[in-house]
């Protein structure tokens, strides 16, 4: 039969096990988690943004530079 593997996780440099752990500190722990990836997530975002953003401030400084057609009398 295959051992049970238990999870562990480290706070504050000590290692804790799943069962060392009430409902609620699990709970915590999966907030934590989450909140980790959501952060993650939208720095991802955020630096897509950023990078769109500067390439659309490229694009109109470069046509601000562009001599102005002047219409056709």
């Amino acid at each position: 039969m295959a051992e049970k593997q238990t999870k562990s996780i480290t706070i504050n440099d000590k290692e804790y096990t799943e069962d060392q752990l009430n409902d609620q500190q699990k709970v915590m722990v999966n907030h934590v988690l989450d909140l980790d990836r959501k952060i993650s997530s939208t720095q991802f975002n955020l630096d897509q943004l950023q990078v769109g953003k500067q390439a659309f401030v490229e694009l109109l400084n470069r046509s601000l530079e562009e001599p102005i057609a002047e219409a056709a009398e």
